[in-house]
C-alpha cells in the first residue's frame, strides 16, 4: 500500500508541474524519469509534441561504459550525453521537469550532468 501511494503521489506533483511549465523549440523540456535500473532522459518541444533528444543509461552509446544503470554516476553520464546531443542539435537553453521527483540523489546528479555538458536550466 504504501508503494502505490508514493507512486500516485509522484504522478499528482508531475502533474501540477506540467500545468506550470512547458517546452519550445526554442527552449524545449529536459524531462527526467527514473526507475529502480535505469534513467531516462529527453527534450520536449510540447508545442509541436515531438521528442528531439531521447537518452538513457540503456543507450547502445552507454551500455559499455556503465555497468549499473541506476545509480548516481549512470545518472551524471546520462546528464553529459543529453546535454551532447542537445548540443549537436543547437539547443542550450532547457526548462528542467524533474518530473516530481525530489531534486535529490540520481535526479540532481542528472541535471548536474547535463549543466557540466554545457545546458543552461
Amino acid at each position: 500500500m504504501l508503494a502505490s501511494t508514493k507512486v500516485e503521489g509522484r504522478q499528482v506533483r508531475h502533474l501540477r508541474v506540467r500545468g506550470r511549465i512547458g517546452g519550445t523549440a526554442a527552449r524545449p523540456r529536459l524531462s527526467v524519469f527514473r526507475s529502480l535500473k535505469h534513467m531516462y532522459a529527453q527534450l520536449i518541444d510540447d508545442e509541436a509534441a515531438r521528442t528531439l533528444v531521447f537518452v538513457s543509461s540503456q543507450s547502445p552509446e552507454l551500455r559499455a561504459k556503465l555497468k549499473n544503470g541506476g545509480n548516481v554516476a549512470a545518472a551524471k553520464v546520462v546528464g553529459e550525453l543529453v546535454a551532447q546531443k542537445a548540443k549537436a542539435l543547437g539547443i542550450e537553453r532547457v526548462v528542467f521537469d524533474r518530473g516530481g521527483y525530489q531534486f535529490h540523489g540520481r535526479v540532481k546528479a542528472l541535471a548536474d550532468g547535463a549543466r557540466g555538458g554545457g545546458l543552461i536550466f
